[in-house]
């Protein structure tokens, strides 16, 4: 069963799901304007390794200030279970128009633009997204780039950027096919990771 609320936010419907979080269009009654929020599964709320990596996030996008990366609004919990307040904006992943065929190359570099400006900010205060791919770039419906997902993060600088990079329950944290080598085996990742990603993603839009 969806919730109704989550904190003083009024849900509209479930958007999105992923293998973290799940992800509410919402109403936030307080400034008039709709939200999304993105919740921590259930199953994961006694996991201190998500839960921990759910909180970073937060704290991580709010540091972000950038056209080409979507706002964080409001952190909290409701009942215990944490949960990010960001902008809604409407569109589909890049992932979802790669699925149309390849794009043309003026589309392509527009996009490659937008991304490369958002990890340059990211970059430029030692963020390292580590997940860039297609799924993790919205685009909106007037051609606008946003960056999403900072799930799993780390400030580059932090002395656990070489902690170790697997899930409880075995799995890499990113997504495998976008991985540079140093983040495949567990070596400390860098802006260099996310450049990486960022070549696979161009291969693919053209």
């Amino acid at each position: 069963m969806e919730p109704q609320n989550i904190g003083r936010y009024v849900v509209k419907s479930r958007i999105g799901k992923g293998g973290m979080a799940t992800i509410f269009l919402a109403h936030d009654p307080m400034f008039g304007r709709d939200v999304a929020v993105k919740v921590l599964p259930r199953e994961f709320l006694h996991d201190p390794s998500f839960r921990g990596r759910f909180e970073r996030e937060a704290r991580t996008i709010a540091a972000l200030e950038h056209p080409a990366i979507v706002p964080v609004y409001d952190f909290g919990e409701d009942n215990g279970q944490p949960y990010l307040v960001m902008r809604y904006m409407r569109g589909g992943s890049l992932a979802d128009r790669l699925q149309k065929g390849p794009l043309s190359v003026t589309e392509a570099a527009h996009i490659l633009d937008r991304i490369g400006a958002a990890l340059d900010h990211a970059h430029q205060r030692g963020i390292v997204h580590r997940d860039l791919k297609p799924g993790n770039i919205l685009v909106t419906p007037d051609g606008r780039v946003k960056v999403l997902d900072f799930g799993v993060a780390r400030v580059a600088r932090s002395p656990d950027a070489t902690a170790s990079l697997h899930l409880t329950t075995g799995g890499l944290l990113g997504t495998l096919a976008y991985m540079g080598p140093e983040q495949i085996i567990g070596d400390q990742v860098s802006t260099s990771t996310d450049v990486y990603a960022l070549g696979v993603v161009l291969f693919q839009l053209l």
